[in-house]
């Protein structure tokens, strides 16, 4: 097509997308235009007076053809021309930028490897896009992957582990800054996950930077934009850490192409030992899968999961049947605080039902008379002894607060606001429970705490009319891991089916926008559904809200087996969601991946007793793998108050363990580990296909073109119109182009068969 193009007009199409039309007449161009316009008329009038006997039609095609044949000569005689600026031969540097990641490996071009492609372009002098930039250019060939110009292209190894494309043109613009600098040539699959490293900005901001700048850059695509044949572990969702002997949901989703109708099992492994599996059955249309898998966590420490799908014939990629993840299983006591304002069952079946959980401490608070409480589980005599805590200091040493049937005006303003911040500042989690003293009956609305409900409480007026609901998860339900009621899918499903109805003295009507519903309560048999149970993150803690007044019928109800630990599952569940990912006052901030001799860098937020971030404390701490230990220094960041940073360079692969201790005058605080894998980067062979819309996109932000390997070498032909470099002004005539010649003697011609047709010639 751009053949053709050229043919007519003379010159490509990048040509005119930069120039400019102009006109260089030899005598005043009014005066061309004047004489054109008069021909004009007079044709027109010709054959408007109807002369021979023509008819309307006749006359108007023949009118037509006239003008178009004198504008065309008069278009010729005006002398048009194309300004545009040309580079100047041998006076500017192009930069071949070659892709050297391991995805170029991947044999999907012609049966043979993308780097052989790479290899016939720019391989050496002789080869094709080489060949035809270097009568006109100096060529500079540089690789992505590692920082320098490359001597020898075709002898490169294509190792590199991460394909930093947009940075890496960033780095090599600015090496030849102040140079003559054409162009920028890149031979790319284009790929770029330089985002999955931490602190590198993203390409959104990288491709602004390299727009600013002005320099055309010129993509040549290699690869497959869809594979034949593949299987892929697109993405795992799990949680980073948990407490010993919970049940873990990894939500796997399972990308294939060519594979529709097989049943294929995906494995998850710790050490070699399966922890679950399942088959599934992929579509026909090549759409993904998503599949959940429970796992066990009984062992403690950083435990690495391999999640993965069997190689099948003729894949075109083996290293992405799988992915690690890790997950943290930790064996640690966590507090909770359940204050309750009356005496009643559900504090009772409650506090049961987790007794016998050596991972949650639930300490109560019960008020059982007026300025009489009742305190259970607590560490010693001096724990709660003045009521509920008065100090941000003795609220916050618990990880997560239940809050049960009781008023707002039980607390005061302050101890309102602590409770918000214990959840948005602290990061702990609340859970509110149903009742005659809670939401909007307990008279919430309007307090210091009603933004961390995750309900509208204002969206209906209170009301402690009984209601008895059945609860029904919500698809989004049926994906969280405080409702996993069941060993399966199948029969947690079968289970919340079967359960008796509770009752409910809370009128909500709706969930807040940024709230998630879990549970809806159906009255009776018909459509009148409310939300009956919703989460929602507020600050940096979770917050979960149940309206209901007894799940312990749960427990109790006639239909309910003795031995039936329905009950007890959900409230150990709920708790440890509630808990899970308290920060410390050290809170550490790691990426769960690295590679090898990569610098990993470690952020923590440094808080006192209060939970108010601190900007002098000394931060120190070690990164630990097996015999291996790197020693960190954090420094304060002075850009956020209690943030630290620091980094360590691992000097072994493996799970390196980051512990960190802040010390200040008259207090020391540390923090829970974070844990790093580190070992070799396997991104580039997951989305391996061709990514040809970031290489058009990075074309047409920097003003250049996208290119397919077979027409690469027409690049040589459209950077001669690059704005950048040592160039110099021409005006290319225009006059002469065909397509001009071809315009006046169809028109010509034309008028000549139609008065032949009708007897005029």
């Amino acid at each position: 097509m751009e053949g053709l193009f050229e043919f007519l007009l003379k010159y490509r199409p990048a040509a005119f997308a930069k120039g400019s039309l102009g006109f260089s007449p030899v005598v005043p161009l009014w005066l061309i235009w004047l004489v054109v316009g008069a021909l004009a008329a007079l044709a027109v009038a010709h054959y408007a007076r109807g002369a021979d006997g023509l008819r309307r039609t006749d006359q108007a095609a023949l009118g037509l053809l006239r003008v178009i044949a004198v504008g065309a000569l008069g278009f010729a005689l005006a002398r048009p021309v194309l300004v545009i600026a040309e580079s100047i031969a041998q006076r500017n540097i192009v930069a071949v930028v070659i892709d050297d990641s391991r995805s170029m490996r991947i044999a999907d071009v012609n049966n043979g490897p993308r780097s052989k492609v790479v290899t016939n372009l720019v391989g050496s002098a002789d080869s094709s896009l080489l060949k035809s930039l270097l009568p006109r250019y100096q060529t500079r060939v540089y690789r992505v992957s590692a920082t320098g110009r490359v001597n020898d292209p075709s002898a490169l190894p294509y190792d590199g582990t991460k394909t930093r494309l947009l940075s890496s043109l960033l780095r090599i613009e600015d090496e030849l800054a102040g140079a003559p600098l054409a162009g920028v040539v890149v031979l790319s699959d284009g790929a770029d996950n330089s985002s999955t490293t931490g602190g590198s900005p993203g390409i959104t901001e990288q491709l602004l930077s390299l727009r600013s700048r002005g320099i055309p850059v010129f993509t040549v695509g290699i690869g497959s934009p869809r594979f034949e044949r593949d299987v892929e572990i697109a993405r795992i969702d799990a949680p980073r850490s948990v407490l010993r002997n919970s049940t873990v949901l990894l939500n796997v989703v399972v990308s294939q192409r060519g594979l529709g109708g097989l049943k294929l099992p995906v494995v998850v492994e710790d050490s070699g030992r399966i922890l679950g599996s399942t088959t599934i059955t992929m579509p026909k249309n090549g759409e993904a899968v998503q599949v959940r898998i429970r796992v066990p966590a009984s062992e403690v420490g950083a435990r690495l999961l391999r999640v993965h799908v069997p190689v099948q014939a003729g894949e075109m990629v083996s290293e992405n049947n799988e992915r690690r993840t890790l997950l943290v299983v930790r064996d640690q006591r966590e507090k909770v605080l359940y204050v309750e304002g009356e005496p009643r069952f559900e504090l009772k079946f409650a506090r049961r039902a987790v007794d016998g959980d050596p991972n949650v401490q639930l300490v109560t608070l019960l008020r059982s008379a007026r300025d009489k409480f009742l305190r259970i589980g607590v560490d010693d005599s001096t724990e709660l002894a003045a009521g509920f805590p008065r100090t941000r200091e003795e609220l916050f040493a618990y990880r997560g607060i239940v809050l049960g049937s009781l008023e707002a005006s039980f607390f005061s303003a302050d101890q309102l606001r602590m409770l918000s911040d214990f959840v948005s500042e602290r990061g702990g989690g609340l859970l509110f429970l149903g009742g005659r003293g809670s939401y909007a009956e307990g008279g919430y609305v309007g307090t210091p705490l009603s933004d961390a409900f995750p309900f509208d409480l204002a969206a209906a007026p209170p009301d402690t009319a009984v209601r008895e609901l059945r609860a029904v998860p919500t698809t989004l339900g049926t994906l969280h891991p405080a409702l996993q009621i069941g060993p399966s899918d199948s029969a947690t499903a079968a289970r919340w089916a079967s359960l008796p109805p509770l009752t409910s003295v809370n009128a909500l009507v709706r969930a807040k926008p940024g709230a998630t519903v879990l549970l809806n309560g159906v009255i009776g048999e018909g459509p009148g559904a409310r939300p009956l149970m919703a989460v929602q993150r507020f600050g940096r803690g979770r917050v979960m809200g149940l309206a209901v007044q007894d799940t312990w019928l749960w427990q109790m109800h006639a239909d309910i087996a003795v031995a039936d630990s329905t009950h007890e599952t959900l409230w150990r569940q709920m708790l440890r969601w509630l808990v899970a990912d308290v920060p410390d006052r050290v809170d550490v901030v790691a990426p769960e991946e690295s590679g090898p001799g990569e610098a990993v860098s470690v952020s923590a937020t440094v808080s006192d007793k209060a939970y108010l971030r601190v900007n002098g404390a000394a931060v120190r701490g070690a990164a630990v793998a097996g015999a291996s230990a790197s020693d960190l220094s954090l420094d304060w960041s002075v850009d956020r108050d209690g943030e630290y940073r620091g980094a360590f360079v691992p000097e072994r692969p493996g799970v390196h363990e980051v512990t960190l201790t802040s010390t200040m005058p008259g207090d020391t605080a540390t923090s829970r580990s974070a844990f790093v894998r580190v070992a070799e980067p396997t991104d580039e062979y997951f989305g391996a296909e061709l990514h040809a819309g970031l290489l058009k996109q990075v074309a047409e932000e920097t003003g250049g073109g996208y290119y397919e390997p077979e027409r690469a070498t027409d690049i040589a032909r459209d950077m001669i119109y690059s704005p950048t470099g040592s160039t110099v002004v021409k005006k290319n005539d225009l006059w002469d182009m065909p397509l001009l010649l071809i315009v006046l003697l169809l028109a010509l011609g034309g008028e000549w068969v139609l008065r032949r047709r009708r007897g005029l010639a």
